[in-house]
């Protein structure tokens, strides 16, 4: 498919596919699989479920935060020792979060298990130093589309867990899981920045050479408004499905993680076509696609029927358009700069990400069992609708000659 050099288990080469795969799914796993088990939380830990509605919202908005130290980090040392470092914070604080006692102790380790954010940044700038930028979309397609399962399974798999075993469960599979993939990283990541910058203060000192860049913007905005419908329903599906359809932990987990379906086929059609369409045309495919597909459920929502399907059964098509959107997206951040790759990604993704930790809590903030879940799916088409914008921004600044 790609030639990357890539060898297992040895460490002067690149990582294969499967170690960029799971250091990047541990990063989606730690982000969904609790969901159900909020309501659970708040009742045991003696706190109400908007505050541990914190957990999503503000463990976004904290994944932000690290994203913009991430990027320069792996520029200035190098993408390997920055991820190793970031799992070990990511294990110890999931330890933290299983001892807690109270909201504000759990509040606390849940925050510092964010540090794995660096897996999910740094695995696509490892891609996009070993390929250009038509090649790393469709191999960022193929990589997403394998770890799509983890956000399908994920809070099937948390609800599960803690109908059976109770939340903490969920959490010391956290603990294994990252103690696994810090043992593999450790064998099979080769470092792959060879062009080291020369100290951290020039890294920070390049964020406005990237904010000036109109097409950074672009692609950073469409990216942030495709994926804010996908974290408005993180934060506002819990409550649509235990308040206003009364499903249990497993079923709403199961509703969830119909999105990840949609999300893994759009990925593979990314992965097969992304390298002949280019990453534009398969960006404004993508959002165009959640646009349609959400409002149709709203429009089923509001004048046909109330029902878990006509809420999260249209959410299939949030992930397909994300599927195509987010590869071509994250590419087209990485290659404005490209001698900043990791610097584009870190500030890209926070941006995004911050953008979903408001839209969550806001999700959050807007709905009550006599609203239904019409509140939610307004904001998620909303946010749609949006990215189709900054697309066409994108389009129209790529037709002017050395557009920046």
């Amino acid at each position: 498919m790609h030639d990357t050099g890539a060898t297992f288990a040895d460490k002067k080469t690149p990582p294969v596919l499967i170690t960029l795969i799971l250091v990047t799914s541990i990063s989606v796993l730690t982000m969904n699989a609790f969901i159900p088990s909020l309501p659970a939380l708040a009742d045991d830990l003696g706190s109400s479920y908007a505050f541990m509605q914190i957990a999503v919202s503000g463990y976004l908005l904290m994944t932000a935060f690290m994203q913009l130290l991430i990027g320069p980090l792996s520029d200035r040392y190098g993408r390997r020792p920055v991820i190793l470092i970031s799992l070990v914070i990511f294990i110890l604080a999931s330890l933290g979060c299983i001892i807690a006692e109270d909201g504000e102790t759990f509040m606390i380790f849940r925050m510092c298990q964010a540090a794995v954010a660096s897996g999910m940044v740094l695995s696509r700038t490892i891609v996009r130093d070993l390929l250009e930028p038509n090649e790393a979309a469709s191999m960022i397609g193929y990589m997403t589309a394998a770890m799509a399962l983890v956000p399908m399974f994920g809070p099937m798999y948390g609800g599960a867990m803690e109908e059976a075993l109770g939340w903490r469960a969920t959490f010391w599979s956290f603990v294994v899981f990252g103690t696994a993939i810090l043992w593999l990283c450790w064998i099979d990541l080769g470092e792959t920045n060879k062009t080291k910058s020369s100290s951290f203060k020039e890294q920070i000192k390049a964020y406005p050479d990237l904010l000036r860049a109109r097409r950074f913007w672009g692609y950073t905005l469409t990216a942030a408004f495709a994926s804010g419908s996908f974290f408005a329903l993180l934060g506002g599906g819990p409550f649509v499905g235990r308040e206003i359809f009364g499903l249990s932990p497993a079923a709403t987990g199961l509703y969830l993680g119909m999105i990840a379906f949609g999300y893994m086929s759009g990925n593979l059609i990314t992965g097969r076509y992304a390298s002949r369409m280019g990453i534009n045309r398969t960006m404004m495919a993508g959002c165009l696609i959640s646009t349609f597909g959400i409002g149709a459920g709203l429009l089923v929502n509001l004048f046909v029927v109330q029902h878990p399907l006509a809420v999260f059964g249209f959410c299939v098509f949030v992930g397909l358009g994300n599927g195509l959107t987010m590869p071509s997206a994250t590419t087209g951040i990485l290659s404005v700069r490209p001698g900043l790759a990791g610097s584009a990604s870190g500030l890209g993704s926070a941006m995004m990400i911050g953008g979903g930790a408001g839209l969550s809590a806001l999700a959050g903030a807007l709905l009550s069992k006599e609203s239904g879940a019409a509140p939610l799916l307004m904001l998620m088409v909303a946010s749609a609708i949006c990215s189709v914008v900054a697309t066409f921004y994108v389009i129209r600044r790529a037709k002017t000659v050395g557009a920046t």
